[in-house]
């Protein structure tokens, strides 16, 4: 018999089932270490419960509305739920695919709910998270089908690329948008902070948490992200101490104020949960625009996850001889789950998290250390009301910084493929030059199939970029068209 058979064997107890089901000393690990890996992994994603208000609870849907009712409710009910099913998520895929890979809202997905769905005329939050919702069930029947891989290999690695570093791009304007140190100009579209200057105190606050953040990812230490979000509030607290932001200008904070709540603790708001329409939007922006809306999601979701899992395991050493971790199918399956998930708890849709990389730094190695990070999340629902202690300012570093690590996916890129990389490109800027990563999507995968067109190589293309292509022309003409037919 092996040895890590019978080391597993003569463990008691309890101690000895969690060995046995999450396969933990066969792995290398101990209980230990995955207790602690688990830790690692909430403390470095954990700043999701702080940026995904921030981005769902800022933004009126196409009827003016904010998501859960008024402003001032939305970001504590969006906390409490993001970290809720956070929560739920990261249990799931560590007792289902007994992976160390914890699951959250997406970054980058939530942006594409908020700016380019929800934002969308006539259009509420309630039908946002219904397209999420259907997401999530195209996902699953793709896994439970097999198609999955078929989508994957329809898209050309360098739109694949682009789909990422676009969005990373797109994250980082909207970080400095949303804190203020870009905005609009005058003469020009956008200028630098308050007429060109960094003239007030919430600016150096972005200032002092993004360069936070950037120096200690550089010295990667854990939970590098937190830590900046963190610091940079206590400094907004200080500032606001000694009464130098003034109220309702330009100079004041961009969003919430960072004072103390009433309570710091309190049973969480989950009147969230099942506010979704599943086929509500289909009669105010029509059955394509639906269809492509979905699509755009499945591609960041599915191209992240699938990079994320491999990139996790070849860390932790748990790739086969083929590059695939264990229990792929049932990764896959939990994450189509945690888009059905995201909508339904009206947070966006859950993706697995590149920060598990940190847990996986620490030691882990199974499923248990997911365990652990979801329990934590389910923990944090009880803190919602912190949230509304940390201002824009410190919080939209981070999403800098996220943007930078997506980013650095662009030298995947081959560049001297011009058929390829001009499309690639395209999706590229056209993210954040037109604030939409649906359209920036389309221009990509448009602009690739007709030079394939004119090249003489249109059999180069496969069938579903067709198709697609063609949905996304009949997106970007939908007004002419809808004046047609009207």
């Amino acid at each position: 018999m092996p040895p890590t058979s019978t080391a597993t064997a003569a463990r008691p107890g309890l101690t000895g089932a969690f060995d046995r089901y999450f396969s933990i000393t066969e792995r290398g690990s101990t209980i230990g270490r995955e207790v602690r890996g688990g830790l690692v992994t909430f403390f470095a994603m954990s700043y999701i419960i702080v940026l995904n208000p921030i981005i769902l609870g800022t933004v009126p849907d196409g009827t003016g509305a904010f998501i859960g009712g008024s402003e001032a409710d939305a970001t504590a009910r969006v906390a409490a739920a993001t970290a809720l099913v956070a929560g739920v998520m990261s249990v799931l895929v560590g007792v289902v695919a007994r992976f160390p890979l914890a699951m959250a809202a997406g970054l980058g997905l939530n942006a594409v709910v908020a700016y380019s769905i929800a934002a969308l005329p006539e259009v509420t939050w309630a039908d946002a998270m219904g397209i999420v919702v259907l997401e999530g069930l195209i996902l699953l029947v793709l896994v439970a089908t097999g198609f999955r891989q078929a989508v994957f290999s329809a898209v050309p690695r360098e739109l694949k690329t682009a789909i990422s570093v676009g969005i990373g791009l797109f994250i980082a304007f909207i970080g400095v948008v949303n804190a203020g140190f870009v905005r609009p100009g005058g003469g020009t579209p956008v200028t630098l902070g308050i007429d060109g200057s960094l003239a007030s105190w919430p600016l150096l606050v972005f200032v002092v948490g993004l360069m936070t953040a950037i120096v200690l990812w550089i010295r990667q230490v854990r939970g590098a992200l937190l830590i900046s979000i963190v610091a940079a509030t206590v400094l907004a607290f200080l500032i606001e101490a000694f009464g130098h932001v003034s109220d309702g200008d330009a100079t004041g904070w961009a969003s919430n104020l960072p004072v103390v709540p009433a309570s710091l603790v309190q049973a969480p708001d989950l009147s969230l949960l099942g506010q979704f329409s599943l086929l509500g939007s289909v009669e105010k922006i029509g059955f394509f625009t639906v269809v492509l809306l979905a699509f755009t999601l499945l591609l960041a979701d599915f191209f992240d996850t699938m990079g994320t899992m491999v990139a996790v395991g070849a860390q932790g050493g748990l790739l086969d001889a083929e590059g695939n971790p264990p229990r792929t199918k049932q990764i896959l399956i939990v994450d189509s789950i945690g888009a059905i998930a995201g909508g339904a708890g009206s947070v966006s849709s859950n993706t697995a998290y590149i920060e598990s990389s940190a847990g996986v730094g620490e030691g882990a190695r199974t499923g248990l250390a997911s365990v652990v990070t979801g329990a934590a999340f389910l923990l944090a629902t009880f803190f919602a009301p912190v949230v509304n202690m940390v201002p824009a300012e410190a919080a939209t570093p981070v999403l800098v910084l996220v943007g930078f690590m997506m980013m650095s996916q662009i030298s995947g890129i081959d560049w001297r493929n011009l058929e390829a990389a001009i499309p690639a490109f395209l999706v590229i800027v056209m993210m954040p030059f037109t604030y939409s990563i649906t359209d920036g999507i389309g221009a990509g995968f448009v602009a690739f199939v007709l030079i394939k067109v004119f090249m003489g190589k249109a059999r180069q293309v496969h069938p579903l970029m067709w198709v697609v292509s063609i949905l996304f022309i009949v997106y970007f003409l939908r007004g002419p068209i809808q004046s047609l037919v009207g």
